[in-house]
């Protein structure tokens, strides 16, 4: 088709042929049942990578409250050290300052702070708890804790600088922010924020209570004391300002409640006094143990408001855990009803439209491969009268309005094809028996034909005359065999019928009596074997077709050989020609036509003579082959079975009396080659000869003329011989013998002429 006569729809045809082309290559089978699997993975797919990613930010915020939670006990645990650590520090600069009276509670607060350090080295020894790296790193200052000891009971360590030392190892540790990273949740920030802070401000206070302690013990500050104090006394307020910021309002109070109470008035009175002294010495004496009895309540008050928040902490973290889990277990649950929808959705559309699908799939198989053969064949064998129809195609169980109306409309196929099938078996059956009646009255009027040649063979005595009269019972020779071709294809059977056996050369003989070209056959090497005799005539038309083949595609100067052997129990013909040949797609169509695959009706009419030899091989159980020459052509081969053949010796008729010097029997001279060898058969003894026979040129028995004793007398007229009936059929022996008084008169008429000259 040009462009410019296609349709739009064309186009549109082949976009969606290649659009499906493409989807075959990407997602495999384009089934129903695929197409429905595919949408369940992908939507599945989706459903568990959204909920995926929701469960996987919920498994996050489920971890990080795990882990806050961790990280605010580890944090807890960790200013229950710096506490113990606090109070030390406080007591030894108080014994450095000279306070004799620190020194009988000095020794059970190094054993608390020993305790201390302990719980929080059992705490960082699970790695697995955020911050525990941060805290052996901290810790790590505190490795010479044994020897600030003793250098302090043994009087040698500078005040300043101890007091520096356990600062030092105190701020590292109040300097990690455990669980801050952790922690996304905002109040929970906002609460490790105030905890953070108020560590500082308690570390400061620590610091302030520790440090006046040996200012107070002393009596006066130090060089550069009073500046130390003044900075400690800055991130003490620092510290209560960001814990005020960032706490809640419960915590906020009970911190208020520690200032204000009477323990932390009195140390502020004390406070006061050490501000005024600027100028070193302390203008009032305090007392250093009331001072740290003072702090000391402060610091544990303020020690109460961390563990409070502390508290909140941990129950806002498992708080956000629960959500978590919560959380977790319902987008879980939801997925699996998703899914589970998603499943029933697909299962409910395979029910409702594969299954239909299928069981209309089953139907329609039914319908081609059983139901319609089925009334074929009723129209074929019920004599005329229309079979009972097909059952109607059921529509499946819960099939869609779409389902129904396929089944519906393959119903209407049925309906359709049944009808279709009938006109086609009434119009088959009735050519075929018009191409039967006609083949009958071909035979028949063929039959009678022959009958009147022969009897104007008997009664010509003019050899011009016999000459156009052979002719003429030749081609109604191959009228006939054209007659017998038309029953053979309608499966009718001729009435030629021979009762008694006849050697295979006879039947090749009988054969080429009825072809066209029968000078350019050359009968070759064949084993002589009897045939029986009601399967003769049917042979005889088989070679007959496959010679008339063979010699209608040979060069008109060359010959088709026959052979004939013997192949165990059964028999073995050839028919050879050395013509064009055949492709081999033409050898396979041949073959299978020559099978009885195909059927004539339907088949190009060139082609009509293997139909006939195939119809004849089936009815013979004859094996027909069609293969390639060894050198050039064609070989039809013909494997005739056991029960064709004769074992037995059947007995001859009688011969006329031999000419001597008589050419061999042939149907033409052959040419001098070597002889192909188409079977592997051992070459078996000759027969003696039989007495030559004279024959002619073209292989028929030569009669010697009888003639008179006299010169010029004429031959006594022979009888007549009895007329043969027009529906008389005559055996390959018979036309033998016609074909011999022929032409034995042609030559008594020939010698006639000459003697008379």
């Amino acid at each position: 088709m040009s462009p410019r006569h296609r349709s739009l729809s064309d186009y549109d045809g082949e976009e969606e042929d290649r659009s499906g082309q493409l989807f075959q290559r990407l997602f495999g089978s384009a089934t129903i049942r695929g197409r429905l699997v595919r949408i369940l993975v992908v939507s599945v797919a989706l459903v568990v990578a959204l909920l995926g990613v929701t469960i996987a930010a919920e498994v996050r915020g489920y971890t990080a409250a795990g882990d806050t939670r961790d990280a605010v006990a580890l944090a807890l645990t960790v200013q229950d050290t710096t506490q113990e650590l606090q109070r030390e520090r406080g007591l030894t600069n108080g014994m450095l300052g000279g306070e004799t009276r620190f020194d009988s509670v000095i020794g059970p607060q190094r054993a608390a702070t020993d305790r201390a350090l302990s719980t929080l080295n059992q705490a960082i020894a699970d790695e697995s708890v955020p911050g525990a790296d941060r805290v052996k790193t901290a810790l790590n200052r505190l490795s010479d804790l044994l020897s600030t000891r003793q250098n302090v009971d043994a009087d040698r360590a500078d005040r300043t600088t101890t007091f520096q030392y356990y600062s030092a190892a105190i701020t590292a540790l109040n300097q990690i922010d455990l669980g801050f990273d952790q922690a996304q949740d905002t109040q929970l920030r906002r609460g490790l924020l105030a905890l953070g802070a108020l560590a500082d401000a308690k570390e400061a206070t620590a610091q302030e209570r520790g440090f006046l302690n040996g200012v107070f013990a002393a009596g006066r500050f130090n060089s550069g004391e009073y500046i130390r104090f003044t900075e400690i006394r800055a991130a003490k307020q620092n510290g209560l300002a960001a814990f005020a910021r960032n706490t809640t309002a419960p915590r906020q109070s009970q911190l208020d409640a520690s200032l204000k109470s009477e323990a932390a008035t009195k140390a502020a009175g004390s406070e006061n006094i050490a501000i005024t002294a600027t100028s070193g010495p302390i203008p009032q004496r305090i007392d250093p143990v009331d001072w740290w009895a003072q702090m000391t309540t402060v610091i544990d008050q303020m020690r109460d408001t961390q563990r409070s928040v502390g508290d909140d902490l941990r129950v806002r973290a498992e708080e956000l855990r629960s959500n978590a889990a919560t959380a977790l277990v319902l987008f879980l649950v939801l997925a699996l009803l998703a899914v589970a929808l998603e499943v029933t959705l697909v299962v409910g559309a395979l029910r409702s439209i594969v299954r239909p699908l299928a069981a209309l799939a089953v139907e329609a198989d039914d319908v081609s491969a059983r139901r319609l053969p089925a009334a074929v064949a009723g129209w074929h064998s019920s004599g005329g009268q229309a079979p009972d129809r097909p059952a109607r195609v059921r529509t499946p169980a819960r099939a869609g309005s779409e389902i129904a109306s396929v089944a519906a409309a393959l119903d209407r196929v049925q309906t359709t094809a049944f009808d279709l099938a009938g006109e086609q078996a009434l119009l088959r059956r009735n050519t075929t028996e018009s191409l039967a009646n006609l083949g009958r009255r071909n035979q028949n009027l063929v039959r009678r034909q022959l009958g009147f040649i022969s009897e104007f063979e008997r009664e010509e005595l003019d050899p011009t005359a016999l000459a156009n009269l052979f002719e003429l019972d030749h081609l109604a020779t191959r009228m006939r065999r054209n007659a017998e071709s038309l029953l053979v294809l309608v499966s009718e059977s001729g009435p030629r019928r021979s009762a008694k056996p006849l050697a295979v050369t006879e039947v090749i003989r009988a054969a080429l009596s009825e072809v066209e070209d029968y000078r350019r056959a050359a009968l070759r090497r064949v084993d002589e074997i009897q045939i029986t005799g009601s399967m003769v005539n049917e042979l005889a038309h088989m070679l007959a077709e496959l010679m008339e083949n063979a010699l209608s595609f040979s060069p008109p100067d060359l010959e088709i050989e026959i052979y004939g052997r013997k192949l165990g129990s059964k028999y073995m013909l050839a028919v050879v020609d050395h013509g064009v040949g055949m492709t081999r797609e033409q050898l396979e169509r041949a073959n299978a036509r020559l099978r009885g695959e195909e059927d004539f009706i339907v088949a190009p009419t060139r082609f009509l003579g293997h139909y006939v030899v195939g119809q004849l091989a089936q009815r013979l159980n004859v094996e027909v082959e069609l293969t390639v020459s060894p050198v050039n052509g064609i070989v039809a081969r013909l494997l005739l079975p056991e029960e064709m053949l004769v074992t037995e010796p059947v007995p001859e008729t009688p011969k006329p009396s031999p000419v001597p010097k008589a050419a061999p029997i042939v149907l033409r001279e052959p040419v001098p080659e070597p002889e192909p060898i188409l079977w592997p058969v051992a070459d078996e003894e000759a027969e003696p000869s039989a007495p030559p026979v004279e024959r002619t040129r073209n292989g028929l028995v030569k009669r010697t003329p009888k003639r008179s004793s006299g010169v010029g007398r004429p031959a006594p007229a022979r009888p007549a011989a009895p007329r043969t009936s027009a529906n008389e059929v005559r055996s390959p022996d018979e036309v033998r013998t016609m074909l011999s008084n022929f032409r034995s008169g042609h030559e008594r008429g020939t010698a006639d002429k000459e003697e008379s000259r």
